[in-house]
């Protein structure tokens, strides 16, 4: 066995072959059907001239069919590359290029959108067309059905657990990066989020699992209520959950709605929810508050666990959820380029401050000189991530050498986010460090602003900006959107932050909107933020 997401995902069809991998609406599909239908997939892939190593693009919202695409690039070899559907032209355009993609898997209603710039992507071969309902298709473009229809089960090929696995991420600014993991880094640290993340086993011990939950009808069955196209949805949500042989339940929408997640939820038995951070849990606490006010509240008795990466999650909207229902929730501090460490809460633990975790034990936190800062000094550094890197940026080793370093022998990612290092040793992270914002010389990292007014009942959400300002240089900025039922009182939100900020952090000014814009998987749109506020305030 190899540590090679198609070798391994190939062992647990063969372990549990009748046993449900997939969910989506009324279709179901056992294991058996999921490795066989990716395999013929994969045997078309071939027909085609898609090589190992080659770069396949994956175009499509969450369903059976996306996962079936990926599962058949890993089996020919290849390397599957997420798009964002919300990119418009150039941005995809670019995706596309720069990945050196040569075919592209794709919603049918996305078809429109491909054919404005098919001419601009002289390395795709192939448009295969995922039907969706929409009517839409591509001119010249393969049907997904007919291929796996008219071909034969790929057999498998000699699995390379060095094979690259890439995610393209945009992170906050700039143009999307392709973050190179190999199959051998990538796959046991997915694993890692359930066993723990300084747990790395043996592919043969994971297969033992495998059988055993099987044998105690323990497999999970996971909704990613966040985009695949993204890592959180896709690690957490569908390759950790397949790597135990569990179920991956899975909602065809491109707008996230609380109720009908729910509802779905309560009538598949779902066991664990992955979300990102409160842009979801919000919605969701507000959506079980509402159904119990109505005499109508949702019954979640298989509900385990609730996971969340990638945003700031509140201890307030965590505990909120522990009062409806009976689970764990893991708030995972990690990005594109590895996991750093994370936070538990159960109604049996009691909850932590939000943006304070517990190290991985790989897990470093470094000044501007390279030394690690010492635990209740105050001092700011920089996370770095020692677990699993990432070979590096795809293409772009400028880039791959400033965020991926070796330091005295050990080589560490640099995500590029800030943190200090409290007395008892847990990292309390502070945010980004390309959003920080200077004041008068003074540093104010977004997130801790943002933590502090979402505690307010009357804010829904929030971004905090920095807007250029002719004595300090910038000021803080806070676009807002009001709690339903509620309205903004400057005055008031001021003062409730002034007794938790110091000062210079608070926000000079409020700009208050109906919906603050986030990315499809929660994410903080900032660069919407800094031009809605200063459109308003310059």
């Amino acid at each position: 066995m190899s540590w090679h997401l198609a070798d391994m995902f190939d062992a647990i069809a063969r372990l549990v072959p009748d046993r449900l991998a997939l969910i989506e609406g009324r279709t179901r599909r056992t294991w058996k059907d999921y490795e066989d239908r990716s395999a013929r997939l994969a045997t078309a892939l071939k027909a085609i001239g898609i090589e190992p190593d080659s770069k396949v693009a994956i175009y499509g919202l969450n369903s059976i069919e996306f996962l079936e695409a990926q599962y058949a690039i890993f089996k020919a070899r290849s390397v599957p590359i997420n798009v964002n559907y919300r990119y418009i032209e150039d941005e995809l355009a670019y995706l596309l290029h720069n990945s050196d993609a040569e075919a592209v898997f794709f919603d049918a209603h996305f078809g429109p959108r491909l054919a404005q710039i098919r001419n601009r992507l002289p390395s795709v071969k192939t448009f295969i067309r995922i039907d969706d309902c929409s009517g839409e298709s591509l001119n010249g473009a393969l049907d997904f059905e007919t291929l796996i229809a008219t071909h034969a089960p790929l057999p498998a090929l000699n699995y390379d657990e060095n094979d690259i696995y890439i995610v393209y991420t945009g992170g906050t600014t700039g143009m999307p990066k392709g973050v190179m993991y190999r199959h051998c880094d990538s796959a046991p640290g997915i694993a890692a989020w359930r066993l723990g993340a300084d747990v790395e086993p043996t592919p043969e011990a994971l297969l033992e699992m495998v059988e055993q939950m099987a044998a105690e009808n323990r497999n999970p069955i996971v909704l990613p209520a966040c985009p695949l196209m993204h890592g959180t949805g896709m690690w957490l949500g569908a390759i950790s959950t397949h790597l135990f042989g569990g179920t991956v339940a899975l909602m065809r929408k491109e707008k996230f709605d609380p109720h009908e997640m729910l509802d779905f939820t309560a009538r598949e038995g779902i066991s664990g929810l992955v979300i990102v951070g409160d842009a979801f849990a919000r919605p969701l606490l507000a959506a079980l508050r509402d159904a119990k006010a109505s005499g109508r509240p949702y019954d979640l008795p298989a509900l385990k666990f609730i996971y969340s990466s990638g945003a700031m999650f509140s201890s307030e909207t965590k505990l909120g959820l522990l009062e409806f229902a009976d689970v764990e929730i893991v708030d995972a501090m990690s990005s594109s380029e590895g996991g750093m460490g994370g936070s538990v809460l159960s109604r049996s633990t009691p909850p932590s401050e939000t943006a304070r975790f517990t190290f991985n034990s790989t897990t470093k936190v470094f000044d501007e000189n390279d030394e690690e800062v010492k635990p209740g000094s105050g001092v700011i550094g920089m996370i770095a991530n020692g677990g699993t890197v990432p070979v590096g940026y795809y293409k772009d080793p400028e880039k791959s050498a400033k965020t991926f370093r070796t330091i005295r022998g050990k080589r560490y990612a640099f995500p590029g986010d800030f943190a200090q290092v409290a007395e008892d040793g847990s990292l309390i992270l502070l945010g980004r460090g390309s959003a920080c914002i200077n004041t008068g010389g003074e540093k104010v990292f977004p997130e801790e602003v943002e933590e502090v007014l979402k505690a307010h009942e009357s804010v829904w959400d929030v971004l905090v900006v920095g807007v250029p300002d002719d004595r300090f240089g910038e000021q803080v900025v806070a676009v807002v959107a009001a709690t339903a039922g509620y309205q903004i009182d400057e005055i008031a939100l001021k003062t409730f932050a002034a007794n938790r900020l110091a000062g210079y952090k608070l926000p000079r000014r409020f700009v208050i909107k109906e919906k603050i814009q986030r990315a499809a998987n929660g994410k903080a749109d900032y660069q919407w933020a800094k031009a809605t506020a200063q459109a308003e305030v310059l």
